[in-house]
Formats: structure tokens, sequence, C-alpha cells
């Protein structure tokens, strides 16, 4: 297909706009947003995901702005398509003409793929923000907050035996399509009746020496596909799959193999590998990006989503950057790619309101130098007995004089060694100031200071102590709580998000269609928001129960 932008979009029929008006006196939101803001998108910016040449397109403006109604409604793509010939509020904002039957569903397809083929599913979020910016909606550097929820994968959730005979099934089934002559010669009769089926349909033996000579065969199995796809006589399409990658992948985690004599076949093993292993595990062949995480009672296996919106007062709610990760990436790792995204995007806060996930001492740091963003949020907790206890001496009760290298604690005694050191878990730089025993011993605060023979402290560098030092007074003080109380508001995003717009449950497989749903909800959350606000609906305030107004 090619592009020929249109130099002007076309405006509202007049029949459609005097039909709709009629059927909407009291208003109706896509009325609304198309007497605001026109239509939105242009062709111009989606020309370069089409080639100069071929059948002309469908216009990919009305392709984009249904594809944010079909996120806003919930809507597949045969309804998303059936809407546009059915519906005239949805024909007002596309403007088109009553009698217009409207597209092949498929077609909503064929440009999310572009999208993605290109990179350019940020262009979605991206227009709606630069129309907000352009009507004064969007405020330059501003309060911001961010918050995370998980997201489940379009997967099954599977145990480790489902796994793995599920992962050799993917790969036959992958191998046939490409080399069905050559796996039919290869593959014995039993090979049919263990994996012609789905594996959670099929009766798996009971736990104990049948389940465990069970999945040993299916070891077996896996090996001797994958021997037959490294000889040199192997079709090279089927040894070059992804399904046979990802079983390779899955066999050296949970297989041992030893080398047989005399022509026979080797030993196979099942690898001892406790809970859920480490975070580059495979959960499932169909969705090779999904992870699993376990976080405050909750687990599951796919996605995180972190939504980042504005805050401002007398402004409506937008969320302007999202970020999609496997369920396994700790939010604090995504706080700087969260400040460099929106800076590049020309949406740098000054201010970003996050809970204690998001806070480091680096990222305090690097926040202000960096992007001159003032990152507010409670630092992580302390677990060390003197922070339980209120009378205890605090490290934040020592005087650190950097330039002598020297820590004096409250007592008057000074630290006798000082030294530099880096975590060996992700080499971190530290700080260990160490007092003499001699010193420590007879004091009598010594029961409030340290059970060891003496105090040692533990810093981070200058510029990070003295920031955590800041952030946990803020934190502290009056102003700083009634600050981050705003934090809260992220909810009002994020439960809608889940229960109208579908943002819990991955509609796609693979991280890329999934940070395109995260893109294209966010899109459709700002549409409703600004429809409401041109609309003056109001914000709905906190629900309270009945019986907990009694209390107030």
């Amino acid at each position: 297909m090619s592009l020929r932008p249109q130099s002007a979009l076309p405006p509202v029929p007049e029949d459609t706009a005097r039909i709709a008006r009629t059927a909407f006196r009291r208003g109706n939101p896509y009325l609304l947003l198309r007497d605001h803001f026109g239509p939105i998108f242009a062709d111009t910016a989606f020309a370069d995901l089409y080639p100069a040449r071929g059948q002309p397109a469908y216009a990919p403006w009305r392709l984009a702005l249904v594809t944010l109604m079909q996120f806003r409604e919930g809507l597949s793509d045969r309804q998303a398509a059936e809407a546009v010939r059915a519906r005239i509020d949805w024909k007002y904002l596309l403007a088109l003409d009553l009698i217009d039957s409207g597209f092949d569903h498929s077609l909503l397809c064929e440009f999310r793929g572009r999208l993605l083929q290109h990179a350019a599913s940020e262009r979605l979020l991206a227009r709606i923000l630069d129309t907000a910016r352009d009507q004064g909606l969007l405020k330059a550097r501003g309060r911001q907050r961010t918050d995370s929820t998980h997201v489940l994968a379009a997967v099954r959730d599977l145990n480790r035996v489902e796994l793995l005979a599920e992962t050799l099934r993917a790969a036959l089934n992958a191998v046939a399509i490409v080399a069905p002559a050559w796996l039919r010669v290869l593959a014995p009769p039993e090979w049919h009746s263990r994996y012609d089926h789905r594996i959670e349909e099929t009766r798996l033996p009971e736990t104990g020496a049948k389940r465990e000579a069970y999945v040993l065969q299916v070891g077996a199995d896996g090996y001797r596909l994958l021997d037959a796809l490294d000889d040199a006589d192997a079709p090279p399409p089927a040894a070059a799959l992804a399904a046979v990658a990802v079983l390779r992948r899955v066999w050296a985690r949970h297989f041992v193999r030893g080398s047989g004599t005399d022509g026979e076949a080797g030993w196979v093993r099942l690898r001892e590998v406790r809970g859920r292993g480490p975070g580059d595990r495979v959960e499932s062949p169909y969705d090779i990006d999904a992870r699993f995480r376990a976080k405050s009672g909750t687990d599951w296996t796919g996605y995180m989503v972190h939504l980042t919106e504005t805050c401002d007062h007398g402004l409506p709610r937008l969320v302007v950057h999202t970020d999609t990760t496997p369920a396994n990436v700790h939010e604090a790792v995504r706080t700087g790619a969260i400040h460099e995204a929106l800076s590049a995007a020309g949406l740098t806060p000054s201010e970003h309101l996050v809970d204690a996930a998001y806070v480091s001492a680096e990222q305090l740091v690097a926040a202000t130098i960096r992007y001159g963003i003032d990152l507010i949020g409670p630092t992580r907790s302390n677990h060390s007995w003197q922070r339980r206890n209120a009378e205890a001496i605090q490290v934040a009760d020592f005087i650190v004089d950097w330039e002598r290298r020297r820590a004096r604690c409250p007592e008057g005694h000074e630290s006798t060694s000082w030294g530099e050191y880096r975590d060996a878990a992700n080499a971190r730089p530290f700080i260990r100031a160490s007092f003499s025993p001699g010193d420590c011993r007879p004091c009598p605060a010594k029961p409030r200071c340290t059970r060891a023979t003496s105090r040692r402290l533990t810093l981070h560098p200058r510029a990070e102590h003295e920031a955590l030092a800041a952030a946990r007074k803020q934190h502290e003080s009056e102003q700083g709580r009634r600050l981050y109380e705003q934090r809260q508001g992220i909810q009002g995003t994020i439960s809608p998000g889940v229960r109208s717009f579908g943002l819990r449950r991955a509609r796609y497989r693979g991280l890329a269609k999934t940070t395109f749903q995260g893109v294209a909800t966010a899109a459709a959350l700002n549409l409703d928001r600004l429809a409401a606000w041109f609309g003056h609906r109001p914000l709905a305030s906190a629900h309270t129960s009945r019986f907990s107004a009694l209390a107030a």
C-alpha cells in the first residue's frame, strides 16, 4: 500500500453533523473532541510508514483515531470496524458520510503492524499531548506523578512439567511448517501420542516415579530433535526458527545431559531449580518476554506498566509517558529511563512525585543534576534496630566532615578509619567509617548506639548522602507530607485504566506489542479526560463507604 497525504483533511459532512447534533443534544465525547481539536491526526504524521508506490492506503489519520477509540471502549478489530459503519458519533469524529461503508477490520491490524515495525507507537500519545499543549492544557515544567501496575500476559500459567512439554510441542509445530517431510522421517510414532495435543488437555502421570520418568522422556525427546537440527543435513530454515532457539534456552536451564558410550544416547537428568529461578526464566514458549514476579502478596506472569501523568491545579490530568517492562524489572531501574524519555519529549517536570520503589540516592542526585527535577518521595526503609528504636542514635545524628574524612558521634568521639568500597551485588560505591572499640566500650551511650564492639557507619558518597538527608527531612515535614499526598491521585488513573480500558490484561503477546497497548491505552485515557474537560465534567471524588462516613 502507498500513501498520498491529503493537503487538507475533510470537514464533517453536513448531513452527518446535523443528525449527530440532533441525536446528542446534551453533548457527546467524540463530538466535543472534534469541535475543539478537529481531526487531531494528519496523514503526514504517518507518511514514512508507507511505501511510495502501490495500492492507495486507507487514511492513516482515521485508523489512528479508530485505534484509540477501540482502546477507549475495549473493542476488538471487528467491533471497531462495525462501529465505524454503524455509529453516528464515530462518523462525526472521523468526518465520514452517513452512507460510508467503512473499511475491513484487518486494516487495523495492518496499521498496528506498521507502527510496531517502525517503532512509531509513541506518535499516538505524542500527538494528543501536542494538541493539548497547543490549547494551553499542558503546562511546561509542571508537577507530575508516577506509579505502576502489573499486566497479566496473554498466556496460560504453566508448571514446570507443562512448560517443558509445551516448549517441545511448540518447537515441533514450528518445524512442521517449514520442514514437514524432514520431521515426518525423524519423529517416532510415540511423539504423536505425547505432543499432538496441548499438554494442558492431556492427563499427565501422577507425581512420583511416573512423573519423573515422563519429564526425563520429554528431555530426551527434546535433545533428539536438537541433535537432528545440528546435523549438516538438517534444513537450515528449521534450525533458525525462534521456537527452536527457545527450546535450546529452556533445555539448557532445566536439563543436564551426559555423554553416551558405544553409540548409545547419553543420560538426561533434571536440574535442581529452587523456586522460580533467576529473572531470565522463560515462563511460556508463546511469550518469551513475560516474566514471573511476586510483589506485596501478589504474584503474576507478565509485565509492569509505569504511568506518568500531570497533576497541576486547574488543568486536566493527562498521561504524558508510559513505560512497559518485563515484570521482574524493578521500579528503581526505570526512574532514570522515565526522566530521559520525558526530557526527550520536552515534558520534563519540575517536581516528580513517586513512591519509595522509585527513590534511591543515585536517582535523587541524577534527577537534579541531569534534568533539574525535584524527585519527591519516601526513601527506602531502614530495617536496622536503631531505626526501629526512637531513642537509638541514628546515622543522621553523626556529623560527617567530608574534607577531613572523619565522622563525629554525638558523644564527641571521631572515627579512626575511613575507607571506600563497592557493593558486591551491583558495584555501587559506599564509604565505611569505623570507631575505636576503646572509645565505644566505656561510652555511656553505647546501648543506644550499637550492639557490636564498636560503631561502624555505612555512608553513601557525599552528594548522595546529602540528597538522602534532604529528602528525608522534606518528607517528614508537614509541608512535604501535604505535597506527597498528591501522589495518591495516580490511583484515579490506574483504576479506570484497569477497570474500563483493559490495562491489567495484555491483548497481545510479546514486550513490543504490550508496550504498544500501554501507549494506546494512555492516549485513549487522555482523549476521555479531554472530552470530560471540555464537557465540564468534574473529577469524581474518592469513594467513601456508608460505614466509614459514620466516623467522619
